[in-house]
């Protein structure tokens, strides 16, 4: 009875450690540290007022009014600064070091953006990847800085 008791933790234990850090839907990938101004974040089809504290979920998208910026913090540290009148969505987010899986994918499709990279842009800077309307941009630093404007009309 010992043995099946030990073995049944043990399993226990060993899918707890398989699932942590995995891209299981609903998981926080995030933080909203700091705001300013106007700012929203949605998920679905639901819309809330941005406060420091807020959880993120891959496929939310953050809204800053003309006045609002965010700040952001990441599970592998990365740091997302979002200016005025921007809006971000989070795609995709994969942080499992014990597994060697990353991958962060965000599309900012108006305003300004700075990120600082976290583990991810360190270990793994392949995976790191920020979309805009009209380019990607792959990291290979340690930080950068994007401003979306207005689509031209030629």
């Amino acid at each position: 009875m010992k043995n099946t008791v030990t073995v049944a933790l043990l399993l226990s234990a060993l899918c707890l450690l398989a699932v942590a850090g995995t891209g299981v839907a609903g998981e926080t990938i995030g933080v909203v540290r700091t705001v300013s101004g106007a700012a929203t974040v949605t998920r679905g089809e639901k819309t809330d007022p941005a406060v420091p504290g807020v959880k993120l979920l891959v496929g939310d998208t953050l809204d800053t009014g003309q006045d609002g910026s965010l700040g952001v913090i990441l599970r592998d540290d990365s740091s997302l600064s979002i200016g005025p009148g921007s809006r971000l969505v989070l795609r995709s987010f994969l942080f499992s070091p014990s597994e060697g899986k990353f991958d962060l994918v965000a599309r900012i499709t108006r305003g300004t953006m700075a990120y600082l990279s976290g583990l991810i842009g360190k270990l793994a800077p392949e995976n790191a990847r920020f979309e805009t309307p009209t380019a990607t941009i792959g990291i290979r630093g340690t930080r950068f800085a994007v401003k979306v404007g207005e689509p031209s009309a030629r």
